[in-house]
This record gives C-alpha cells, structure tokens and sequence, in this order.
C-alpha cells in the first residue's frame, strides 16, 4: 500500500463561474510513519465547512483553490499502524476529526493517532463518520462555551435545530438536565420532539426572540444570529454561542463586565470528547441523527441536499463498495 498506488477521492474543482465536486484518482497516501495510522474510509460525513469551501468563498480560496479537498470527519477501519502507534491496531473500527486542509472524502486517508478515537460498536460505521465535527461541535458549545455542566435546571434554545450540530446539541442539552426549545422548520417538529425538544418553534413564523422568553443558552448553529438581537432573550448570566468565528476584538466587545456575553465555538480535536460520545451511543442515550446516506459516486447531491435547508440531520458520504 503505496503512495503510487491510485485511489478515489473527492476534490473540488472551479468549473465556469461554480465551484464543483469531483471524484478523481490521486495517490494514496505513503504508508504510516511515526504515531500515524492508515485508515480505509467508509464514510464521511457533509458539514457546514464544506458548504462554505462550494460556494467558492474565501475559505476556497485559501485552502489553495483546485487542491481542496472536502470531508472534514470520518470513519472507517484501520489497515496500517506507525511504529510508535499504541492506542490501534489493524483492524479497529475508527472515527477521526481531521484537519483544516480536509480530505476525508477519500478512500485512505492517513491520521496522527491523537486525532482519531474508537466507533461506536452498535452502529455502523457510516453512521459513526455522521458524529465527529457535528456532535464535537454541539458538545463543546454547550459545555465549554454555554457552561451548561454547571447551570441548575438550565434553559436552552436551539437554532437551527434539525441540522446535524442542532440534533445533537437537542439530545446533549436534554442529557444534561435542560429544557429545550428547538427552533427548526415546523416539518421537523416530529424528529425534534422524539429526539428530548420541549417546544418546537417554527422559525418561519415565530419571532422568538422577541416573545417575552429568557434562555441561559442560546445555541446559534447556523451562526446567523446578531449579540444585540439575542441580548433581550438572555438570562443575567446567559450567553449565545455561535458556530461562526469570532475575531479577538470583536469577542472582547461581546464580553461585557457583567450580564448576557456572546461566545463562539472553535471546534477542536479530542478523543476523549469523541470517545464520550460514542459512550453515549453505546449506551442508547444519543442518536445519530441521519438525514441520508448517499455513494460517493453522488457526492454533488449530497452537498446539494445539505445546503437546501430541508434536513433532518446529518448527510453522509459512503466509500463503502456496494454491490451492482
């Protein structure tokens, strides 16, 4: 298993105007040196970030342009071990995180081994690549950011609910003793509701920051949301959190003395943050909310479906060879 070796993967590619996928042949990755790890991927799954690298913005641009290459979580199973690697062997089933530059949307990727964590045993690995970025991400914004572990009989407001990090970040935030607003398209209500959503307000209609409603966490997934419009809505001590990055200055700005704050979540690696939430899989407490799965052959679907704003969780890509 060499790099000469050709291989499938997905990249993105500027063709006219757009900015499209393809799946092309590349080298495969050399064999694993160090404290690295080969893994054979069986899915990866579609995230925000990869809809920001299609629309050709600026994240397109510095990620080099023709050589970007989406898919940004996976998982799949171990075929070879680094000399220095201790926590895998060949033959583990695994979901990883990886780094700014993406690329799991291929069929062997090569991972430092602090990046990768072990799947879930009761389900199935496509189902395991849907948990990384999305539940990292619900994860660290209700707990690192929202201090969520140490309100008492905290109140929650999901925006963005039925998308993967807001499905996740709804279970997480029943998990830890909440009551959950779900703001999501009415048509979700039923996947919300099922999944621990108090009240589900259609965010079409429903002006809920303006409703009189105080939350000590507001959850902004689609990162949409103003601090000044938000403020209102917030408990003395509550805070919003956003999935959009913040600079320094503009943080500092939205952290007054005292009173409601505004926070964003930078989504960092952690296999003990991964290893819990297979944890919770495991042990039936959370779902993998999986909107659908889809061969990498129709990769361009579904990024399609991802950003149509009609989901009902995650959208997977699966390398997995199907039969006819």
């Amino acid at each position: 298993m060499t790099g000469a070796s050709p291989m499938r993967a997905v990249r993105l590619v500027r063709s006219g105007g757009s900015v499209v996928p393809r799946v092309v042949e590349v080298p495969a990755p050399a064999p694993p040196t160090g404290s690295q790890v080969l893994v054979r991927v069986a899915a990866s799954s579609v995230n925000g970030t990869d809809l920001g690298l299609l629309r050709g913005g600026r994240s397109f641009r510095a990620l080099g342009g023709g050589r970007v290459a989406p898919g940004f979580d996976l998982a799949g199973q171990v075929v070879a071990c680094g000399p220095a690697v201790t926590g895998f062997a060949v033959g583990d089933r695994v979901m990883a995180l990886i780094g700014h530059t993406g690329g799991a949307m291929a069929e062997l990727v090569l991972l430092p081994q602090h990046r990768t964590a072990r799947a879930p045993r009761t389900v199935d690995l496509e189902q395991a690549a849907a948990i990384p970025l999305a539940g990292l991400t619900a994860l660290q914004a209700l707990h690192g950011r929202g201090a969520l572990h140490v309100r008492t009989a905290p109140r929650v407001l999901v925006v963005g609910a039925a998308g993967g990090i807001g499905a996740y970040a709804v279970q997480l935030a029943r998990l830890a003793g909440a009551s959950v607003t779900a703001l999501a398209d009415p048509a979700r209500a039923d996947l919300l509701h099922d999944l621990g959503a108090d009240d589900v307000l259609d965010r079409h209609r429903d002006d809920v920051l303006a409703a009189g409603r105080r939350w000590d966490v507001v959850l902004d997934a689609p990162g949409a949301l103003r601090f000044a419009a938000v403020r209102p809505a917030l408990t003395d001590d509550g805070v919003l959190v956003s999935t959009r990055p913040l600079s320094p200055d503009r943080l500092r700005a939205l952290r007054p003395g005292g009173g409601p704050r505004a926070t964003a979540v930078a989504t960092r690696r952690s296999p003990v943050d991964l290893a819990y939430l297979a944890h919770l899989v495991d042990t039936g407490r959370l779902r993998v909310p999986l909107d659908r799965v889809v061969p990498l052959e129709d990769v361009a679907s579904a990024l399609g479906h991802a950003g149509s704003g009609r989901l009902r969780g995650k959208v997977v890509v699966s390398l997995a060879d199907r039969p006819g």
